[in-house]
């Protein structure tokens, strides 16, 4: 009879075709029991595929509300409408990909307690990338090693520390756009869904070159100041909002707006699925396409193959990106970024989901890319992250009548 089974990954393993495998009925000897069960995913990828069912169709079966997009959401709300929405589905057994990922501590606190009581009655298989966030219930301990089962059933993990990014970023392709030293400014701007107040008078400034933490617990509205920096909110227009010294709704198109901001969020990652090379994905940052698909420039091949160098990736140069570990694709997200030295570059939870030494590289990254530009860096997180040192961080505090905020 299977039990409760903690699976313990890194950026070498292969978590969708071992959950493929399972949800199939197709488990390794070690789960047999699950042969004749039926299971449901629970998982950052699973929402990701309702986020782009939203997109192609303007609605999808995980919208708690029909006037409100779910990417609008914070991660904790999503998951908390995603768990609701598999268990009405009665699963056997449920696969938790680190379903503590990208939450705060009161949303895991939260999470948690309903994961254990769920325990009494479903089988839960957890995967988990940091030991820190195994669940009591578990019984059973294993190791995914690619895609094969090891140490069953007393695995205990080793976590070694990661290596730091040497050597200098590369310059920018050419002269940097002239604009006004504060290149975003709200001014008491506040933002409401459906009659609920998410974030309430907010004053914040950035300026060029400024390293920024933006951290709040999930649905203080992180995801909802993001949005209305990119031009991707509607809630944005009527507000004194000031971006690269426009005020929002000016006259100003979304790509007016996005050709100065460099962006990744481990979501992108979906929309690169093609056969892309390393060097071609860095290159796609100076033409702001999926991919390449036309014949690089000897400049361009130049800045890729200098950031590849500072990567350490020299060996991977031609591997396509597709079969990068996980640790490898946000190093490069990141670089692909940050290529064209963008006035503002924002990362939105860069290290979801990364094993620690390669959370570690990639926090190493982000911190040689602020000191070393003039580009203003907003690092987006739900907790600290361990040797970030930003040197300023915006904390959105909620409370009745929807969240302030708190620079420190």
């Amino acid at each position: 009879m299977a039990e409760h089974t903690v699976i313990f990954t890194d950026n070498h393993s292969d978590k969708y075709a071992f959950s493929e495998s399972l949800l199939q009925g197709n488990p390794p000897e070690a789960l047999s029991g699950l042969r004749s069960l039926s299971g449901a995913l629970f998982s950052n990828a699973r929402i990701a595929d309702f986020i782009e069912e939203e997109a192609r169709h303007q609605r999808s079966d995980l919208q708690p509300q029909p006037d409100r997009e779910l990417r609008t959401y914070s991660s904790g709300e999503r998951k908390k409408a995603l768990l609701a929405y598999l268990l009405q589905q009665q699963p056997d057994f449920l696969i938790l990909d680190d379903p503590f990922d990208n939450l705060d501590r009161e949303y895991r606190e939260s999470l948690s307690g309903q994961l254990e009581e769920l325990a009494r009655t479903t089988l839960l298989i957890q995967l988990a990338s940091r030991p820190s966030d195994v669940l009591p219930c578990m019984v059973h301990r294993a190791f995914l090693e690619g895609q094969n089962l090891v140490g069953f059933p007393t695995y205990e993990p080793e976590i070694p520390s990661g290596p730091r990014i040497t050597g200098s970023i590369p310059p920018p392709p050419g002269p940097l756009p002239e604009l006004p030293e504060t290149l975003v400014d709200f001014r008491d701007v506040s933002v409401a869904y459906s009659g609920r107040t998410i974030v309430r008078n907010i004053d914040w400034r950035i300026r060029r070159g400024e390293f920024w933490e933006l951290r709040g617990p999930n649905g203080s509205g992180k995801t909802t100041l993001i949005s209305l920096i990119t031009g991707d909110n509607p809630k944005a227009y009527g507000q004194e909002l000031y971006l690269f010294g426009t005020r929002k709704g000016s006259g100003e198109s979304v790509w007016d707006i996005k050709e100065h901001i460099g962006y990744f969020t481990p979501a992108m990652a979906d929309r690169f699925r093609g056969y892309h090379s390393v060097e071609n994905m860095l290159i796609s940052g100076l033409t702001d396409s999926v991919g390449l698909y036309q014949q690089p420039g000897d400049l361009q091949l130049s800045l890729a193959r200098q950031w590849i160098g500072l990567l350490g990736m020299e060996q991977e140069r031609e591997v396509l990106f597709r079969d990068l570990t996980e640790g490898q694709q946000r190093l490069v997200f990141c670089a692909r970024a940050m290529i064209k030295h963008p006035p503002l570059l924002i990362l939105d939870e860069p290290t979801a989901a990364l094993d620690e030494p390669s959370a570690f590289l990639v926090v190493s990254l982000i911190r040689k890319m602020a000191a070393e530009s003039r580009t203003a860096v907003v690092f987006v997180s739900h907790r600290p992250e361990p040797g970030l040192h930003p040197e300023k961080t915006l904390f959105l505090e909620s409370g009745q009548g929807g969240s302030r905020g708190r620079i420190a």
